[in-house]
């Protein structure tokens, strides 16, 4: 073993560097929150080479106090906090005091800033950790950053970096969240010399919406404004429709910062889930306030992640609001009309104008971050100006009791589908997806409300279970008792089904039985008892295999059954989808069939 020796201060500096600097996008983040936190109105972040060469951002805000510039790039200094207890109650973005020290020890740095008060600035110069020089100047009120060349003097870390065109696109992604996260700040993006993002600063966060995910986002959200003793939400959701393959969409702030939380994810995720398919992820941008002493941001060096303290409250909280707001609303897809622009004929969503805009040459595109192309800067006012593309804003629901009386059923097209006419809309319903959907809940009504009971089997039904299947099958236990199963042991690994749930004796409940402890394991966390999640998950698995007994397609129905099933979804908290979130009704209007035909343009 080598011999110990106490490393000194620049190597330490480098070193710890590492935890919050590891690349461009980290820099822009820590300064970009600073520029917040110095109560700017305006930012604007420039780059090139992807933030390793060059990156500048300049604000308006207070302004770093002369005497303080020096101290500014200390390890551990700061003007957010005093002592521990401060920690408790911290409503900053920025807190810990080390970012300017650690962009510093890896970069060459050039601050030039201004408080309103003073008739001169600052510009101070600091490369690698070691000041090169501090003089006044003449300058605008506010702060700039100049970071050259980072890592320059750190190559093995520097060799890690990505292509600058991918650089960019987590420099993006990380400027996208703050404007969402900040609707009150201007922040415009630059990339080598191209304008790639602005937003107005006007708190508008749908027009933020519109500029960062374009059009179709914008006309598919659901607005939410609530709040409890404890916490409070607003922000939007996408309407089911509008869902994703992945959770890049789901972005969640809480108290200003942008955060990555299960515990949110998941509440939002279980409020869309009768409302979306498998894999299917929804779309939101929620900002939750939450008592300061409810929660822990010194979780990580990134300050991404926090501890919430009342955590269940939350959860509900969550869960119930965007429940209710997702109930609240008729979501029949609706077919229309959207023709594809070509290149050459696009216009900038929200511009005034109307000529055409030219591609961009190949080196300007830039893709980001798991691949979301950046749009052409928008900074013109938005008009939404094209129609809803759900039935929430009609006087009448084609689900209602008062809306049944003006149905016309036409017909049945390909033994599958019901077509139905109601007020100026075409109606179609899958008739499996809606049996499967009343069926499920007609299912899931029973076992809650435990009125059900079991069927022995004449034959008792024998399976083989792993070391893991076993102990899963002995913490839930109680939820199959509970359901309808008798389970006993017969030795080895081997275990006896002697009767089943009633309404499941018709179906293959030995691939049934399997299938929920796979589900279960999967989906509980190993460290966890028996709870009321797990008694969910088997509870939905049952309710989910019930639904073959449901009328399939090409299957004849008469009109009577029809007008039956119709009847049965109006019962339903959610007729809109399946158990699979696959829809069960879509519909067209008489607008958009005589745009087919060319009747009207």
């Amino acid at each position: 073993m080598g011999k110990i020796r106490v490393l000194d201060q620049n190597t330490i500096n480098k070193i710890a560097a590492g935890e919050v600097i590891d690349r461009p996008a980290s820099v822009v983040k820590e300064l970009l929150e600073n520029a917040i936190d110095a109560q700017a109105t305006s930012v604007t972040v420039e780059i090139k080479d992807g933030g390793i060469s060059f990156l500048r951002i300049t604000d308006n805000g207070q302004g770093i106090a002369k005497e303080d510039i020096r101290p500014a790039f200390l390890r551990h200094s700061t003007s957010k906090i005093t002592d521990a207890r401060d920690l408790m109650t911290i409503s900053s973005l920025g807190f810990r005091g080390e970012a300017l020290s650690s962009i510093a020890a890896v970069a060459q740095v050039e601050l030039i800033s201004r408080q309103p008060a003073d008739i001169t600035g600052v510009r101070y110069v600091i490369e690698g950790g070691t000041e090169k020089s501090y003089d006044e100047i003449g300058a605008p009120s506010g702060t700039t950053f100049i970071i050259r060349n980072l890592f320059y003097n750190v190559p093995a870390r520097k060799k890690f970096l990505k292509a600058n065109q991918t650089e960019a696109g987590y420099i993006y992604t990380i400027v996208e969240k703050i404007a969402l996260s900040h609707p009150d700040v201007s922040i415009r993006f630059i990339n080598n010399n191209a304008s790639k993002l602005f937003t107005a600063g006007n708190r508008d966060l749908k027009n933020i919406i519109y500029n960062i995910f374009g059009k179709e986002a914008a006309q598919k959200v659901i607005e939410i404004q609530t709040s409890s003793e404890f916490a409070a939400i607003t922000g939007y959701v996408g309407k089911p429709e509008f869902s994703r393959g992945n959770r890049d969409y789901e972005t969640f702030f809480v108290n200003g910062r942008y955060i990555k939380s299960s515990l949110i994810s998941k509440a939002v995720e279980e409020a869309y889930r009768p409302y979306s398919m498998q894999h299917k992820y929804p779309f939101a941008v929620l900002h939750i306030e939450i008592q300061g002493d409810l929660i822990d941001v010194n979780v990580h060096p990134s300050k991404m992640e926090i501890r919430i303290k009342n955590q269940e409250e939350i959860f509900e909280f969550i869960h119930h609001t965007l429940k209710e707001a997702l109930q609240e609303r008729e979501s029949i897809p609706e077919i229309v009309h959207t023709p594809k622009p070509s290149i050459q004929n696009t216009v900038r969503p929200g511009s005034a104008s109307s000529k055409t805009v030219p591609p961009r040459p190949a080196e300007d595109r830039m893709e980001p971050f798991e691949a979301k192309r950046i749009e052409l800067v928008k900074e013109a006012p938005v008009c939404y100006d094209s129609p809803p593309l759900q039935m929430e804003l009609f006087s009448e629901k084609f689900l209602s009791p008062e809306s049944l009386a003006k149905h016309r059923i036409i017909g049945q097209l390909f033994d599958t589908y019901w077509l139905i006419e109601f007020e100026d809309k075409l109606f179609i319903i899958d008739q499996h997806a809606a049996h499967e959907k009343v069926l499920y809940e007609r299912v899931m009504t029973s076992l809650k409300s435990r009125s059900h009971s079991s069927q022995i089997l004449a034959v008792p039904m024998i399976v083989s279970l792993s070391m893991a299947e076993e102990d899963l099958l002995g913490r839930f236990m109680e939820q199959f008792r509970q359901i309808g199963y008798d389970i006993e042991e017969f030795g080895g690994n081997e275990f006896a089904i002697r009767a089943v749930p009633d309404n499941l004796f018709s179906l293959n409940t030995k691939e049934l039985f399997l299938s929920m402890l796979d589900e279960l394991a999967a989906k509980i966390n190993p460290s966890l008892s028996a709870s009321p999640e797990a008694t969910s998950l088997i509870l939905e698995k049952i309710a989910s295999v019930s639904c073959k007994a449901a009328v399939k397609g090409n299957q004849k129905l008469s009109h009577a059954e029809m007008d039956a099933l119709i009847k049965e979804l109006l019962t339903l908290e959610n007729p809109y989808n399946c158990p699979h979130g696959r829809p069960t009704i879509i519909s067209m209007s008489r607008q958009e069939l005589s745009k087919k035909f060319k009747r009207i343009l």
